[in-house]
């Protein structure tokens, strides 16, 4: 009888590990739960111009999600790409142009298919005194004006590039950054008479800079798509942050940014 007992018993117990290890490897990823529950960590990497906008999102999805954290890596759009393709490891990608998102795409960095969230603009904006009198794009040709736009990788920069193009206006930048807030920064702290930036950054900017809109701005508008990365180790939480980009909370925070529908 106690033999038989024992034996019963180690069956019982090995049924039960096996049962365990079945429900382990049932979750959906990193998560560690096999309910649906969204829980766990999650890396966002984004454009330097959804700064404001991801970070009141980001705190949105925690508090929609008790045991969420999300992380964000915020850069050139061309900058975020260099750094997934060499490893960095991450969860969602957040581009400011279609153009970056396809080379993520490409390099296989990307799992299934990007989604857009939202279209930029590009604005003009000086210090508040408007020292060189800048009042169209045709005057950041002016001689002498110090222009500060992005570099032409960035999608700020390629939306520049665009600009003269389409105008025939050829800015002479003293200075081309590698990031929109960049070129915000340079204006504000006076280092330049007048920047290149998107009309979301110049909103934020508030009264420390002076905007100066300008109507050829329509001929480049970027569009901003987001996907979950390929390596994603927290696939769920990934993809519930990119519902929440593309759902009504999320454009609701956008179009309070300045920014349009894709």
């Amino acid at each position: 009888m106690t033999t038989t007992f024992r034996v019963a018993a180690a069956s019982l117990s090995a049924a039960s590990l096996v049962l365990a290890g079945c429900s382990s490897s049932d979750t959906d990823d990193a998560t560690g739960r096999a309910d649906g529950a969204i829980t766990g960590e999650i890396t966002v990497f984004a454009a330097a111009s959804l700064k404001a906008t991801f970070t009141e999102l980001g705190a949105q999805f925690e508090a929609a999600h008790p045991g969420t954290t999300v992380t964000f890596t915020f850069a050139g759009s061309s900058d975020l790409v260099t750094q997934l393709s060499q490893g960095a490891p991450g969860d969602v990608f957040a581009s400011a142009d279609t153009a970056n998102m396809t080379k993520a795409v490409d390099a296989g960095l990307i799992a299934g298919e990007p989604t857009n969230f939202a279209t930029n603009t590009l604005t003009i904006v000086t210090p508040p005194d408007n020292p060189a009198g800048i009042t169209s794009f045709a005057d950041l040709a002016t001689p002498g004006a110090k222009v500060v736009v992005c570099a032409p990788q960035v999608p700020c920069g390629s939306a520049t590039a665009k600009l003269e193009s389409a105008t025939g206006v050829d800015i002479t930048p003293v200075s081309e950054e590698s990031a929109v807030t960049d070129v915000l920064g340079k204006v504000t702290a006076g280092e330049a008479d007048a920047g290149l930036v998107y009309v979301t950054d110049a909103s934020g900017a508030g009264d420390s800079v002076e905007t100066v809109p300008f109507a050829e701005s329509t001929q480049a508008v970027n569009t901003y798509p987001v996907a979950v990365l390929e390596e994603s180790r927290n696939a769920s939480a990934a993809r519930a942050f990119e519902e929440l980009l593309t759902g009504p909370e999320g454009r609701a925070v956008l179009e309070n940014a300045g920014f349009a529908a894709p």
